[in-house]
């Protein structure tokens, strides 16, 4: 994909090249880093619950440079917004809340649009509302920034390649031809794939008319047509192109106004995305393609020419994170029942990986995804395997997995298989590593060992 501006923030930034949700949806994954908190703590695993109704009062990343003098704003999708989960989450912010107008995302007709550039004038796409709005309130603030009169935090949320994915019409034709645009090499079910793995998209297969009119039954190993694959994919590629030029007018603004050499910039998206890859679309699954997501933080002064990490990083390590390289010192690790804890943090600061890259700080990253039928995947990366287990779980009030009652196992040994096509669980071969990873995952992010085996890398 033509993304120069991404690109660039990166190029002077820690780039965490292997960061994982802790959950692949919307709601439950920004409840999760943005309080710092895993979703068996948030208890959010939808989009209809608040952490602050079903995990506890925690203070919310925003919140805490609130309390600590900041003017907070928010803008676009930072938690799930409105009317879901919790709406804008109030107590986080200082200032108005600023959402823009979508009609694009009412208009359920279409999966995708390329909106002819002549229309934008006068029915601008809620992204650029939103970078206009950011840059606005940039300016409304520099001067008393630079004058030590002012501190900020500022979280920019656009809403694109959110389906549908709206894009002006030049981003598709100057960048992405058709000719340009391939089949996923892998559009099948892993072999061995439990069913329970698999989700039946019904995000784009129900909710939006022109996908909805193919009736497509979402089973296992069908998937959309390859016109229509396609051309989805061209358009996602288009509006990641379109959101990569609006970061990039966020970030000159900044540069322009003098703000650059004492903000810390983090990018990062909330969740991986599905095209076709396993047959599957959107996301809302354990697997690689959907767990690992970007993240990348830019610290004046100590990234500027630019870190590159391999190791494993969570999204719950933002949060202790920004704390950290705002100067505002260390989180405490959260004790096992937080729910009466405020501050406190179920991830690691990334900071040491500034000066140590090479060095691992976790050896395992943890995920989980809920079916209904009150089953909960869990799933574990160390750096050679994913291993995931779907097992019965208990919500309120004890909110715990049984172990013991298992509807599918997965393992993936991604030194040979890293689009993840073969589940290996049962796989004798597989036996003795199967049965050390069990009991790692079983033991949480607490408690698994400062070092793991070479057999399980």
């Amino acid at each position: 994909m033509y993304t120069p501006n991404i690109d660039a923030l990166a190029s002077r930034s820690l780039l965490l090249k292997r960061a994982y949700v802790q959950q692949a949806v919307c709601s439950p994954s920004r409840s999760s880093f943005l309080t710092g908190r895993r979703p068996d703590t948030t208890h959010v695993y939808d989009l209809v619950s608040s952490f602050r109704h079903v995990g506890g009062n925690f203070t919310t990343l925003p919140q805490f440079f609130k309390q600590k003098g900041y003017k907070t704003y928010g803008i676009g999708k930072i938690f799930h917004g409105k009317n879901a989960s919790g709406g804008d989450d109030t107590p986080s912010w200082t200032e108005p809340y600023f959402h823009g107008d979508d009609p694009y995302f009412r208009d359920r007709n279409f999966s995708w649009e390329a909106v002819p550039d002549s229309e934008l004038q006068t029915k601008p796409l809620v992204d650029r509302q939103i970078a206009d709005h950011a840059i606005q309130t940039l300016r409304s603030i520099s001067g008393s920034v630079k004058k030590g009169e002012t501190d900020f935090f500022m979280a920019v949320g656009f809403r694109r390649p959110h389906l549908p994915f709206v894009f002006p019409d030049s981003v598709m034709q100057t960048h992405y031809p058709k000719h340009l645009i391939r089949l996923p090499s892998n559009p099948y079910a892993p072999v061995n794939m439990p069913n329970i793995s698999w989700s039946s998209y019904d995000e784009l297969r129900i909710h939006y008319g022109d996908i909805k009119a193919l009736n497509l039954s979402g089973e296992i190993n069908t998937t959309l047509p390859d016109q229509i694959t396609l051309d989805l994919r061209r358009a996602y590629y288009s509006a990641v192109t379109w959101i990569d030029s609006l970061v990039g007018e966020v970030i000159r603004e900044l540069d322009s106004l003098g703000l650059s050499n004492n903000t810390v910039v983090s990018f990062i998206g909330d969740h991986g995305w599905q095209l076709g890859e396993h047959g599957e679309w959107c996301k809302h699954t354990n697997f690689e393609i959907t767990t690992h997501a970007p993240m990348m933080i830019h610290i004046p002064g100590l990234t500027d020419h630019g870190i590159v990490t391999e190791q494993l990083t969570e999204f719950v390590d933002l949060y202790p994170t920004i704390v950290e390289a705002a100067g505002h010192g260390s989180l405490p690790l959260c004790p096992e029942d937080s729910v009466n804890t405020k501050i406190c943090r179920e991830g690691t600061s990334l900071v040491p990986l500034i000066i140590k890259p090479d060095t691992a700080i976790k050896h395992t990253a943890f995920s989980q995804f809920w079916r209904p039928g009150n089953i909960m995947g869990y799933s574990m990366r160390t750096n050679r395997y994913r291993y995931t287990e779907w097992v019965d779980f208990k919500y309120a009030p004890t909110y715990k997995a049984n172990w013991d009652i298992k509807h599918g196992v997965e393992l993936y040994d991604h030194n040979v298989d890293p689009e993840e096509n073969y589940n290996g669980a049962d796989d004798p071969k597989y036996h003795d590593i199967k049965t050390e990873l069990s009991k790692l995952l079983h033991k949480g992010w607490r408690h698994t060992p400062d070092v793991i085996s070479e057999i399980i890398g």
